[in-house]
């Protein structure tokens, strides 16, 4: 049985031992916060060490099955292009679905878009033109939304889809000034290449096409959507039966 002693003390005394107390607590604190910061970092190094290897060997798996399918489908695409007597080269993509409707494959390129500097002297033609066509307060309203096909994005250059919407316009003007502006500006387009990329897909029973994850983001996301589905029908199940 613990012994309880009475010591008395002046209240200077007193005064010294609570000091005494609070800083030993702040020691005792301040040495538990550093464990617990200690113990923090090699959590963190035990998990990263394990998850690198893991994903290192997951990103080696995709980049191997993804060669083996472009290799694969690199003899389709030849026999695709001449039985279909096309240029191979101009294509950036190839949609492959099975006989059955319920698998579909894409390969293909991502594309910047991009021009030759020869765009600058194309633009100049067709804002001269346009710019011309300002004579009333209605006109100026008009000219401005087609001026707007002719901003740039956040990289300076013209989006392709909108110099589309300028060749039906010029098409539709019989202006062969705009006409050769357009020209110029489709002739300047030298779009880049980036990365290849696969997009696999399968249909359902009822059907509807889903993306096959293949990527550590896409799967986390259709995990939750899946599971979020998963839960509506389960909530309308148990809401529509007796």
């Amino acid at each position: 049985m613990e012994t309880k002693v009475q010591v008395e003390m002046t209240a200077e005394q007193a005064e010294a031992f609570k000091q005494f107390q609070e800083k030993q607590a702040k020691e005792e604190a301040a040495k538990k916060r550093k464990e617990d910061r200690e113990a923090y970092a090699q959590l963190v190094d035990s998990e990263v060490e394990a998850a690198i290897p893991e994903l290192r060997s997951l990103s080696e798996q995709m980049l191997a099955v993804k060669r083996k399918v472009y290799e694969n489908f690199g003899e389709v695409i030849n026999i695709k292009s001449n039985v279909l007597k096309m240029t191979k080269d101009t294509q950036r993509t190839h949609t492959f679905t099975h006989s059955n409707g319920k698998m579909r494959l894409t390969l293909g390129y991502n594309c910047i878009d991009d021009y030759r500097d020869t765009v600058n002297d194309g633009i100049a033609i067709v804002k001269q033109y346009i710019e011309s066509l300002a004579t009333d307060t209605k006109s100026k309203e008009l000219v401005a939304t087609i001026l707007q096909l002719l901003s740039r994005d956040g990289t300076g250059n013209l989006k392709a889809s909108r110099v589309l919407q300028l060749r039906k316009l010029a098409d539709k003007s019989d202006n062969d000034q705009f006409k050769e502006g357009v020209q110029i500006i489709e002739e300047a387009y030298q779009p880049s290449l980036t990365k290849q990329f696969i997009r696999a897909e399968w249909k359902d029973e009822h059907n509807k096409w889903h993306i096959i994850p293949l990527s550590v983001t896409d799967v986390e996301q259709t995990e939750t959507k899946q599971e979020a589905n998963e839960d509506n029908d389960n909530q309308g199940t148990q809401g529509g039966t007796v």
